[in-house]
């Protein structure tokens, strides 16, 4: 890389001890294996990275494409204030006031991101694309992308618009002994489904079968991108999948149940690198019956089987209406009732308006819809990255504003590059979008009061634009068309042992918290040694799920109504996200359900996007959080010995 900070400097850090979030009384830290399992990379010497060489490869290549796009433009660069910004922005991701996303912790400093011309894709974390953009000529190409970001670990939304594009289906005509050889890459596995929907979707084909001798066996390390691995299987297995749903929908046209099916199945296909499981939403019609009842089982029994011999792949994406101001919501609350969804997108608003307490832009009319979590309004084919700001850790008004920086600077320097997909920078380069968020907001609300994270939120805000002005003139781009946003904050709020995002902790003050590993990795025999609960991932027969007790300080979301959980999204979206507002509203199944309409109308002006989950135990299998008891928690954490991390 062209910049590096000094070894003087990283040598203060080396023995530093590290602060991380959700320690238990077995002397376990949850921040600490969550970081193991999924941000830490395997070096050349075969031990895993701590965090300081994280950080330490995180802000060198951070500040080296900032430095190589200034040299590349001949633009001024002054090496003095260049390392003193990046040491601050080490002790401060260091310290977790701020972090790269999990894809920045994962990829960024990579030789993969560094010399790769796949780099600036693999920092992303989330893209749409509209089907309404299928090609006639190439309608295979749309399913294609999708899984080509998916495996670089983006995470996707899409839409069933093609469905109104009425492209019937044809099965090819067979013919035997013609095979496609599928080369052990990532082009190669995405390339060998873009061929098969065209067979179905394009007139006049002819069958191709596949040969996948070529593609490494399941766990074999995959060097660049990092983890191992799954073998050819999951892809067979979507081929035939996919070619038994076509021949089943032989002579219709294309409808919104197929649509999500290719992409689920796609979905369900790719785990990449063993190291990140596919996040996808879809986005669908009200009046669409299909779509309404995707995760209906008994409209649609084979999509929704936990079958583990006949596993189904319904779950694979988050479904969401796109509605308008006025939408009549009471048909809707059985199904949100049962488990959750569908979630709802208002796109006039998010079309019109940045932060609701700004006047209406009309700056993303463009629009398209929502990435998987729901706080990044996109253009089709557009990706975004995001980064996070950990409230909890700020130690005042101004040491959060200063943080701000730095979480900012990370954002708009991943604009800086391109991706291997021309239509994509040709968005990208445009709007040059960021998702700067705040995590642990419940608790800070819980602790000092909605006024004051009022205060914190305008005032940083205002920050982040001054900050953009003044960065965008240095760097000689435009200013970005939005730049904040609240992530739900999965695993990465885990970290520094932050409240999620905007949401309470689940349940009560103890819960579990699922987190899934790759079956082969080398932590899980240390889970089981140690004591933890562990089961094989009832969808996916490469992971299991390993369950973490979690003890709280903050109320738990069954003591916050539904009225005060939807209220403080959206002040969120008033004061803070430009974007959107990622927030999934529990509530409780007996007492709220009948209160969902009520609040969608109350609020329908004042969010973006909004999803509900009915609280409790039941609402479907290994979820990622379950409510346990103290005397369950103090019962667990008892059995539980300390894991030896130096050899993970």
């Amino acid at each position: 890389m062209s910049f590096s900070l000094p070894e003087t400097f990283i040598e203060k850090y080396r023995d530093r001890e590290v602060d991380w979030g959700f320690k238990d009384a077995g002397g376990n830290a949850l921040g600490e294996l969550t970081f193991i399992r999924t941000y830490s990379r395997i070096k050349e010497d075969g031990t895993k990275e701590q965090w300081w060489e994280v950080c330490k490869r995180v802000i060198e290549g951070m500040y080296s494409i900032q430095k190589d796009y200034v040299k590349a433009n001949r633009l001024p660069w002054n090496d003095r204030k260049a390392q003193a910004s990046a040491q601050e922005a080490y002790e401060r991701m260091f310290t977790f006031k701020w972090t790269p996303p999990g894809r920045g912790l994962w990829m960024m400093g990579t030789d993969f991101v560094m010399k790769g011309e796949n780099g600036g894709a693999a920092l992303q974390n989330c893209a749409f694309v509209s089907t309404a953009d299928i090609d006639r000529n190439d309608p295979g190409y749309v399913f294609a992308w999708v899984m080509d970001a998916l495996m670089l670990g983006v995470g996707v939304g899409w839409d069933t618009k093609g469905k109104d594009k009425e492209i019937e289906i044809h099965v090819p005509e067979f013919q035997d002994g013609v095979y496609h050889l599928i080369p052990d890459t990532r082009e190669g596995w995405a390339d060998s489904v873009r061929l098969l929907i065209n067979q179905y979707l394009k007139p006049g084909q002819k069958y191709v079968g596949f040969d996948y001798s070529q593609i490494r066996p399941k766990g074999s390390p995959i060097r660049g991108f990092g983890g191992t691995a799954s073998g050819p299987e999951p892809l067979i297995d979507i081929h035939l999948k996919m070619r038994e749903l076509f021949s089943k929908d032989e002579g219709k046209t294309l409808g919104s149940r197929l649509i999500a099916d290719l992409m689920n199945l796609i979905g369900t296909c790719v785990v990449a690198g063993n190291v990140r499981r596919s996040a996808e939403i879809g986005l669908g019609d009200p009046d669409d019956e299909d779509f309404i009842n995707l995760k209906n089982p008994e409209y649609f029994p084979e999509r929704n089987s936990y079958d583990p011999e006949n596993p189904g792949w319904g779950w694979m994406s988050n479904n969401t209406l796109s509605v308008k101001v006025g939408q009549d919501y009471e048909r809707f609350t059985d199904l949100i009732a049962t488990n959750g969804e569908p979630g709802f997108i208002w796109m006039d608003t998010a079309r019109a308006y940045g932060r609701l307490a700004d006047p209406a832009n009309n700056k993303d009319r463009r629009i398209a819809g929502i990435n998987p979590c729901a706080e990044q309004t996109l253009e089709s084919f557009e990706c975004c990255t995001l980064v996070e700001v950990h409230i909890n850790r700020a130690e005042s008004k101004e040491d959060f504003l200063r943080t701000l920086k730095f979480a900012y600077l990370y954002g708009k320097t991943i604009t800086l590059l391109s991706t291997h997909w021309d239509r994509t920078n040709a968005v990208m380069q445009r709007n040059r979008r960021i998702g700067a968020s705040v995590t642990g907001v419940s608790g800070f609300y819980d602790t000092h009061g909605l006024p004051a994270l009022r205060e914190w939120w305008n005032e940083g805000y205002e920050e982040i634009q001054r900050r953009d002005h003044e960065y965008s003139e240095w760097l000689g781009v435009r200013e970005s068309v939005k730049t904040t946003s609240i992530k739900p904050s999965g695993t990465v709020s885990l970290l520094s042992g932050a409240t999620p995002g905007v949401h309470w902790p689940p349940g009560g003050k103890h819960y579990l918290r699922a987190i899934r590993f790759s079956a082969d990795d080398p932590m899980v025999p240390k889970f089981m040694l140690a004591g933890y609960t562990i089961e094989q991932d009832i969808v996916s027969r490469n992971t299991v799920v390993v369950y973490f007790p979690i003890e709280t300080q903050v109320r738990g979301e069954k003591e916050v109504s539904i009225f005060e959980k939807i209220n403080l999204a959206s002040e969120a979206q008033r004061h803070w996200a430009d974007n959107a507002v990622s927030a999934t509203i529990s509530f409780d199944k007996k007492l709220e359900a009948e209160y969902i309409p009520t609040v969608l109308n109350m609020y329908e002006g004042k969010l973006k996007t909004i999803s509900f989950l009915p609280m409790g135990n039941d609402v479907y299998q290994q979820q990622p959080y379950t409510e346990i008891s103290e005397e369950e928690y103090n019962s667990y954490v008892g059995k539980l010995d300390k894991i030896v991390m130096s050899d993970a």
